[in-house]
């Protein structure tokens, strides 16, 4: 019993504690995509718990808050994320150097960087949660629901930045198991408390709506609180210690410079979707609410396929800071080939399961059948994402911010929201679908262009080169 017991130990030290920098390549990305996978899935099972909740409530009330979600809360999410990539690329590049003091310095500084933005998030909800849920253009019925819910998820923002960048760091230094445990607990929580306080049992108050932003935020916070409990403890990759909290402006300026492309592209992406919405309230109130119920069936596939897209990533990243530039390819590779035929099986099932995946989200048979033309468009999305995705996190993890950041940006701008906005009114809401599936295809014929000119192995030189004058003009640390 005590052997078998060792085993498994000694099994979870290796799986954790892996040396992606010298093990094969496709039991890496297994490693290292197969705990943010199971926290995806834990996600879609929370989402799916969510819209069950929200569709008892009403089509009002989970319009609100899909919308909300969707624009607003995903604006706050991008920037975390842009924090979050730009400190990846970091800290796997000093674990791939054997540098890890730098790595904790830096993920200290993400931490600190995490509670600044939060408490700004935080005010900004609290003061103006009508202005700001004026600005997702969402019909004037749905304010009633939408108003309260953005002061609560702004205030309670937290939780979300904490976990986010918490993520980030692990995952950076090799680690994904410890958060998919971390996962696990805030996903139970929160849906244990969402269905107490949106419904009132137990003894709790029956809040509704106000229920999905208190009761997550419970799950949230608890899941942050754990994450720097891990950090501070030294039970993970990285040990954090106060004095890695203490300001390092260099270091922050170092961040901040690799972290306002991705959070750029990120928030242009933001603000096309909030376009999107606006432009689709134009067409009554049914293509609004089967728009709101695409966009949350749309994050199924990035939900699913992106950790495959972070696992490589790291692996490129981690490759290069070994200086092994050949490494890197292969990962990029063997990402490109498992990555594409999951997104494959996921764009196919949703073509045709379509209908009965909107059957199942809204009673409403105009919104079905708008619901499920979007998801047609949608699913041939998927097939170019499922090189977009890799092809963006690879040049990421290589510290190439700029270049993807541009192309998504550019597509946005020059492509979807002008295709958009004529396409919509010279052929009705279809053209939005096209426009969406259009800029798709333009975003992912950009970055295979970079990708296939051979681009990278210049971009990976390029970004060094420029991180070690930086490190010695701002960072000697570092």
């Amino acid at each position: 019993m005590d052997t078998r017991e060792d085993d498994a130990g000694s099994a979870a030290r290796r799986w954790r504690n892996r040396d992606h920098t010298r093990a094969g390549l496709l039991g890496s990305l297994f490693v290292l995509s197969v705990p943010m996978l199971a926290s995806s899935a834990l996600m879609l099972a929370f989402q799916l718990a969510d819209f069950s909740f929200l569709a008892r409530l009403g089509d009002g009330p989970m319009a609100a808050v899909i919308i909300a979600n969707q624009t607003l809360r995903q604006f706050v999410m991008v920037l975390l994320m842009g924090m979050g990539f730009a400190s990846q690329a970091l800290i796997a590049r000093a674990v791939g150097e054997g540098d890890p003091e730098r790595a904790e310095h830096l993920a200290g500084q993400l931490v600190l960087i995490g509670g600044v933005f939060s408490t700004g998030v935080a005010i900004a909800g609290l003061a103006a949660p009508e202005l700001l849920f004026g600005i997702t253009g969402a019909d004037e019925s749905f304010a009633i629901h939408g108003v309260p819910y953005v002061r609560l998820v702004f205030a309670l923002g937290y939780g979300m930045a904490g976990f986010q960048l918490f993520n980030a760091i692990l995952s950076a230094a090799g680690d994904t198991t410890t958060p998919f445990f971390v996962m696990a607990v805030q996903t139970v929580v929160a849906i244990v408390a969402e269905w107490m306080l949106i419904f009132g049992h137990f003894g709790a108050p029956a809040l509704g709506v106000a229920g999905v932003a208190i009761g997550n935020a419970c799950g949230q916070l608890l899941s942050m609180s754990i994450g720097l409990s891990v950090l501070f403890r030294g039970g993970a990759r990285i040990h954090l210690r106060w004095r890695h909290l203490k300001p390092d402006w260099p270091t922050l300026r170092s961040i901040g410079a690799l972290s306002w492309p991705p959070a750029m592209q990120m928030g242009v992406q933001a603000i096309v979707v909030l376009v999107y919405v606006r432009l689709a309230g134009g067409f009554g109130e049914a293509v609004q609410a089967a728009y709101a119920i695409g966009l949350r069936i749309g994050m199924i596939g990035p939900m699913l396929c992106f950790p495959l897209a972070s696992a490589c990533a790291t692996l490129v990243g981690q490759a290069l800071g070994a200086g092994d530039v050949p490494r890197a390819w292969r990962a990029l590779r063997v990402g490109l080939l498992v990555h594409g035929s999951v997104m494959l099986v996921i764009a196919s099932s949703l073509y045709f399961l379509r209908v009965p995946l909107m059957e199942l989200l809204s009673d409403d048979p105009e919104v079905i059948e708008i619901g499920a033309e979007y998801l047609q468009y949608l699913a041939a999305a998927f097939l170019c994402w499922a090189f977009f995705f890799i092809w963006f996190r690879a040049l990421q993890g290589a510290g190439d911010m700029l270049v993807p950041a541009l192309i998504s940006v550019g597509t946005a701008l020059f492509v979807s929201l002008p295709l958009a906005f004529w396409l919509s009114a010279r052929m009705g809401r279809e053209g939005l679908w096209i426009a969406f599936l259009a800029s798709a295809v333009v975003s992912t014929a950009g970055t295979t262009w970079r990708m296939l000119m051979r681009r990278l192995p210049r971009a990976l030189r390029g970004a060094a080169s420029r991180r070690r004058r930086r490190r010695a003009r701002w960072c000697p640390r570092c």
